[in-house]
């Protein structure tokens, strides 16, 4: 098969989504698989572009590791002066066109927010994940939190706000304070006074002008990944030092992942039926990933859902697949194979 890897962008999690990339360029060049590792955002300019599946190139060879900052957006898009008037890099429809599927391996804004979806629905381009619907849902935490409570999926006390307003009521402290639409953990700060609150507000309308404030739920965090509609055994993540942020997911060492998660067999069914309702409730396709916190008590709650799920060396759904006897490339073969199915 010919199969664009599509990565980069320039969301928060730009450095995420092209080293998620650079493992699944070549798990599926292990598997026989011609395939080109292309940046969304700054395409392949080159005029032999109808050409590059024949080309013998390493397309990771100028990927690095993941930082344990955020990335410098303005400086990449410093590099395509034009691209307001065109998202996609030179060429990338085009590549993607000729390929059987495009494998998302964006994460972000620019990823999993439906757009890019979208797009490729109407040009026809097959792609791997959900679609342009249910990714738009998932990556609004305020509509998300509304379908869960609906839909039976136990979800933390919370409320949305906009910039300029003043909440009706106030989540007691600790709270924690999210931009609406984001993820990797970025725009998201717990605050346990006025103080602290003040400041959150401040950091996460950097990301968004809406935002969710949430209950704090102390206690264990957990991971389930949901593919073709089942759930895959849970992981629970254990930071060192602070809680699961852009660096302890990213960075090696900065956390304890255990999967199987040490759960009682009544805890894991219900857990993972938890995930598989969420799943259903969100209309999600193909595979996703849902967050957990227990509290001190037992009592698990749904915190959101990952359209694309990381596929880094430290991601969590490899984890989860090789509990099954999934190994990585296998992993990534299967989750183009469900997601070409005819529905």
């Amino acid at each position: 098969m010919k199969i664009v890897v599509l990565a980069g962008g320039i969301s928060t999690e730009r450095d995420v989504s092209l080293v998620s990339g650079m493992g699944i360029y070549k798990a599926l060049k292990s598997k026989g698989h011609q395939v080109m590792l292309l940046d969304v955002f700054l395409g392949y300019a080159n005029e032999d572009w109808k050409n590059v599946f024949e080309k013998d190139v390493d397309w990771t060879a100028s990927v690095g590791a993941i930082k344990d900052q955020n990335p410098d957006i303005d400086a990449v898009k410093a590099l395509r002066p034009d691209w307001k008037k065109n998202f996609f890099g030179p060429h990338v429809i085009d590549i993607c066109q000729q390929a059987d599927v495009v494998f998302m391996a964006l994460h972000g804004e620019n990823g999993e927010n439906g757009k890019i979806q979208a797009c490729f629905d109407l040009n026809g381009i097959r792609y791997t994940g959900t679609d342009y619907v249910s990714s738009a849902i998932c990556m609004n935490k305020a509509i998300s939190k509304d379908l869960f409570a609906a839909g039976g999926v136990p979800t933390p006390v919370g409320i949305r706000l906009k910039k300029g307003e003043t909440p009706d009521v106030k989540v007691p402290y600790p709270c924690v304070v999210k931009a609406c639409c984001g993820g990797s953990s970025v725009g998201v700060v717990m605050a346990n006074n006025d103080e602290e609150y003040a400041a959150a507000l401040e950091e996460a309308f950097k990301y968004d002008d809406e935002v969710v404030i949430e209950q704090y739920i102390r206690g264990r965090e957990f991971s389930v990944g949901v593919v073709d509609g089942k759930a895959y055994p849970i992981i629970e993540i254990a930071p060192i030092h602070g809680f699961y942020d852009y660096k302890n997911k990213y960075q090696a060492g900065s956390t304890i992942e255990t999967c199987p998660a040490e759960l009682s067999e009544e805890k894991t069914l219900a857990m993972q039926a938890a995930a598989e309702q969420a799943f259903k409730v969100l209309r999600l396709k193909n595979y996703a990933r849902m967050d957990f916190m227990m509290d001190e008590k037992g009592d698990f709650y749904c915190l959101e859902a990952n359209t694309l799920p990381g596929m880094t060396p430290t991601s969590l759904l490899p984890q989860e697949a090789k509990v099954l006897g999934i190994e990585y490339a296998d992993l990534c073969q299967l989750l183009i194979d469900i997601s070409m199915r005819d529905e």
